[in-house]
């Protein structure tokens, strides 16, 4: 059996099966559709995640369980995030192995001046953070060697955020760029492969074990500077931006459930957004990419 299966085949997830496969490491990687990368050392298999016996017996001879699977749909978490971690719980319990889970900056919830690092207190009072508590909560109270590693949105290749939602497509249609954000606030963005890399290393630590990390990402900056860097990496003309007001996605949320769940986190996009990783960038060594690299991944630009 694999000594490292993999939950999930999403931007993180396939991420970190192929940084394993690429050293050398055995690999199971676990889907509904059976789906992820294609690597000699990766075994895809078709099973539902959430299924504590049938994860339980896939995971036997396991060393390290890496749980990043997400729903693709706000409107889902509830329903489907709970019985995933229960699961993924119970066959780190049984089989003795370390249960590294990808977490995001929910919990905190809005904070003064804006700014998280790896002791903010988990103070969400929205629907989503107060979900992400009780996992991570109920993580740290089973008889399991747990971590949670902690980023901001996504950014880099295949990365499912704001560029590729808002400001690719744009980009590539030469059209204007609707962005439901404050264009002018610092922002902290995570590189995906920086994710998948503290991932695979907090997980081999055990200083890591037992409580939450953030991934060292590259200075904050703004919706608005990050279009124009994309766009000059991409050799494309400069992207014209226009912010959304505030309203308009709650106004929708009236009518429309994922308008609704995305105004629940509009505080992130409308006032400074800092992630300090400080603290895991000290105790563990880890460094983040150069957000020039990172953009140029981004856009499939390729290095000058």
């Amino acid at each position: 059996m694999a000594e490292h299966v993999v939950l999930g085949a999403g931007t993180i997830g396939t991420n970190v099966a192929r940084l394993l496969a690429e050293r050398g490491e055995s690999v199971l990687i676990v889907t509904r559709s059976g789906s992820g990368p294609e690597h000699p050392s990766v075994q895809r298999v078709a099973a539902d995640a959430s299924d504590a016996a049938r994860l339980t017996e896939l995971t036997r001879g396991a060393k390290v369980i890496y749980h990043a699977a997400n729903p693709a749909s706000y409107t889902e978490w509830e329903r489907v995030l709970p019985p995933l971690q229960t699961a993924a719980i119970a066959a780190a319990q049984a089989n003795d192995a370390v249960l590294a889970l990808t977490g995001s900056l929910y919990a905190y919830g809005p904070q003064p001046g804006g700014r998280m690092d790896e002791h903010t207190p988990m103070s969400a009072v929205g629907r989503k953070g107060r979900l992400r508590r009780r996992l991570w909560e109920q993580a740290q109270a089973a008889d399991v060697r747990a971590l949670e590693v902690r980023g901001s949105d996504y950014v880099g290749r295949d990365a499912v955020g704001i560029y590729s939602m808002v400001l690719g497509p744009a980009l590539e249609r030469g059209k204007t760029a609707w962005a439901p954000a404050h264009l002018d606030m610092p922002h902290t963005f995570t590189y995906n492969r920086d994710m998948a890399r503290a991932l695979v290393a907090l997980a081999a630590e055990d200083r890591a074990w037992g409580r939450a990390w953030h991934v060292p990402s590259p200075p904050a900056i703004t919706v608005r500077e990050l279009a124009e860097r994309s766009a000059a990496a991409a050799g494309k003309p400069p992207l014209r931006l226009v912010g959304m007001p505030r309203f308009v996605m709650r106004a929708a949320g009236v009518v429309v459930p994922i308008a609704r769940e995305v105004a629940e986190m509009d505080y992130q996009w409308y006032a400074p957004f800092v992630m300090d990783a400080t603290e895991t960038a000290r105790t563990f060594g880890l460094t983040a990419t150069d957000l020039d690299v990172v953009i140029r991944d981004q856009v499939g630009a390729t290095a000058p």
